[in-house]
């Protein structure tokens, strides 16, 4: 295997797992004051828009990546919106 998709499979897996501990957090406390509504709600839609081109070019590590987080980024989305 080369190096290179390694690297990508590595980035796939940092930024999606990153939103765990805030996603966790939320859940914990019920407390969202300090969150954007704005910045979620503009990561989600890139999100969505990064999960399309992965579907449209065929490329599993982004459709497989951005799956996953759109999992954890709508969840505290939903969260901000229910705890304001």
């Amino acid at each position: 295997m080369e190096i290179s998709p390694i690297f990508g499979y590595l980035a796939a897996i940092f930024t999606t797992i990153s939103y765990v501990p805030q996603a966790v957090q939320i859940i914990r406390s019920k407390h969202t004051k300090d969150i954007s509504l704005l910045m979620y709600t503009i990561l989600n839609a890139g999100i969505i828009s990064w999960l399309i081109y992965g579907w449209l070019i065929n490329d599993w590590p982004i459709i497989i990546a951005n799956s996953i987080t759109i999992v954890f980024t709508a969840t505290i989305l939903i969260l901000k919106l229910r705890y304001k």
